[in-house]
């Protein structure tokens, strides 16, 4: 048929009437890949008919495609090798699409009873999507300050544009997010951005009804801060141990990370970094009150200094080398005087505190405390002074202290002989002497006046004899004192079985109560009998 008849038949198909396009062909439009294949198929079920026509309509126009008729399959030159139509149902398969192939495909069917359909369908032919690619208006962020501009290219056909962070959708709220998508690009705008809009990585996506491609990740650096400007520790004990191992570290939340510097009353140190030593502070200067210290942090990209809170303390010399002096003469009770001092080597002293065998020492009618309390006198000493005396000395870092052992010599006071007035002849006896003192006292013993050869607190006799009988005087002596005390005991010796002791006086008790209970019992005996024996009557 050629390019005349063909019009002239379309034009007498028209005439008579056509079909509806959903009677015969499914809904368009259709897509389809360049370069790839696609079957435009028919809603025809084995269809009794003379002849079956496709003709395309570029928009310029109209060419016959394919014929079927009884004489078999006809193709227009331009189509042969290419296009194929299936005799049962219609269906026309376009092999190695172009974009030219893009357009309107027109059915049209001449059926044996004498009636003519027709349809048409579009077919899209699309361009693979490919090359996805992001890129950004700049290459490095400021927080706050910038506006960053990505933008997604593509190629493809039909394109549509998806935006994620991560796997997070990106939504587009029409103030600080925008975005605009054109027929092969989309652009994404952030006004103002933050750090979390592009912690990424940034992912573009072009699609069309067919296929889709994801852009390589995309990353772009925002820097921030510095945020949350901090010193450790945040707060620190009024005073510092001079020389200790202490510092202070200064943080912030930064990108690039940020830069310290360091402050002493708002005056800049000479200290850089983000650790401030304690011996980097002595080496500037003492701090022997109370001063503030606080650090700052800088971002080189973002031009901002921000300080952190203050920290306050002053730094303290440790109290060390303590030393009690006392007296080094011979101590003597109710005699002597003594003086203790207490002194520290380094260090500064806030209090003193002064103890006496571990427990706190008080003022009294012979003790007093000097107004500092760095020293004591007593006067006069008493034997009671005696012990271990204890000075502490304390600042808020640290306590130290010193022991001085004091010796007062006393007594001996009120000598005690003790053992029995009385034994028997051949008894052993022992007499003990005592007497408080300091040193411990000498002890002598004489019997009836006259010194015997017995030193020590016991005067011991193995086998009492009557010779034995008479005082016997026990003398103390202390050689530091000088002083002598004395006490007696009389001694009796007696015979054999005349210390023999009897009943005691409980026991004597016992037999007395023993013997009245045993009465009372005869006398209520005999009167019970009196009542139960009968007597007879005279008369």
């Amino acid at each position: 048929m050629d390019p005349f008849s063909f019009k002239t038949f379309l034009l007498f198909v028209c005439l008579i009437g056509c079909g509806s396009a959903q009677d015969i062909l499914p809904e368009g439009p259709v897509d389809a890949v360049l370069s790839r294949d696609i079957v435009l198929t028919t809603l025809l079920t084995k269809p009794d008919y003379t002849a079956i026509f496709w003709s395309f309509n570029d928009g310029i126009e109209v060419t016959n495609v394919a014929t079927m008729s009884a004489a078999g399959l006809k193709l227009k030159p331009a189509y042969e090798g290419r296009v194929t139509l299936n005799a049962t149902n219609g269906f026309l398969t376009l092999k190695s699409l172009t974009s030219k192939d893009s357009g309107e495909y027109t059915i049209n069917i001449l059926f044996t009873d004498g009636n003519t359909r027709t349809a048409e369908i579009e077919l899209r032919v699309l361009k693979p999507v490919s090359g996805v690619i992001i890129k950004s208006n700049m290459p490095e962020a400021v927080e706050h300050n910038s506006t960053v501009i990505l933008t997604c290219s593509a190629q493809g056909s039909f394109l549509n544009f998806i935006w994620t962070n991560g796997s997070t959708l990106i939504v587009a709220d029409g103030k600080r997010l925008t975005v605009k998508d054109e027929e092969m690009t989309s652009t994404l705008t952030i006004a103002g951005v933050l750090r979390s809009d592009l912690i990424g990585p940034i992912f573009c996506t072009a699609a069309n009804n067919l296929e889709k491609e994801k852009s390589p990740a995309f990353n772009l650096t925002v820097h921030y801060g510095p945020d949350n400007v901090i010193i450790s520790p945040a707060s620190t004990p009024q005073f510092i141990r001079a020389g200790s191992n202490f510092s202070l570290a200064c943080s912030a939340l930064s990108s690039p990370p940020a830069t310290f510097s360091w402050f002493q009353n708002q005056k800049a140190m000479e200290v850089l970094g983000p650790v401030l030593s304690l011996g980097a502070i002595e080496k500037l200067g003492s701090v022997t009150k109370v001063e503030d210290f606080t650090c700052r942090a800088q971002n080189a990209k973002t031009l901002r200094n921000v300080p952190s809170p203050a920290v306050s303390f002053a730094v303290m010399d440790a109290i060390s080398g303590t030393k009690i002096t006392g007296p080094t003469v011979t101590l003597i009770a109710g005699n002597s005087t003594a003086n203790l001092s207490c002194q520290a080597m380094a260090g500064t002293v806030k209090t003193t505190t002064w103890l006496k065998d571990g427990k706190p020492l008080s003022t009294s009618s012979h003790l007093v405390f000097a107004a500092n309390m760095r020293s004591v006198i007593i006067n006069p000493l008493q034997k009671g002074d005696r012990g271990q005396y204890t000075c502490q000395l304390s600042n808020p870092v640290n306590t130290d202290q010193a022991s001085f052992k004091m010796e007062v010599n006393f007594g001996p006071e009120t000598a005690m002989v003790e053992g029995k007035e009385a034994v028997e002849v051949n008894e052993p006896i022992t007499l003990t002497c005592s007497a408080e003192s300091y040193p411990t006292a000498n002890f002598t013993w004489k019997f009836n006046g006259t010194v015997t050869d017995v030193k020590t607190d016991k005067y011991i006799i193995m086998e009492a004899k009557y010779k034995n009988t008479g005082t016997y005087t026990c003398e103390a002596h202390n050689t530091v004192t000088g002083k002598t005390v004395t006490g007696s005991h009389k001694l009796s010796v007696k015979e054999e079985g005349a210390l023999d002791e009897g009943l005691s006086d409980g026991a004597i008790a016992g037999i007395i109560i023993a013997v009245l209970v045993a009465l009372a019992a005869a006398i209520g005996l005999i009167i019970y009998c009196r009542q139960k024996v009968p007597v007879e009557s005279p008369y």
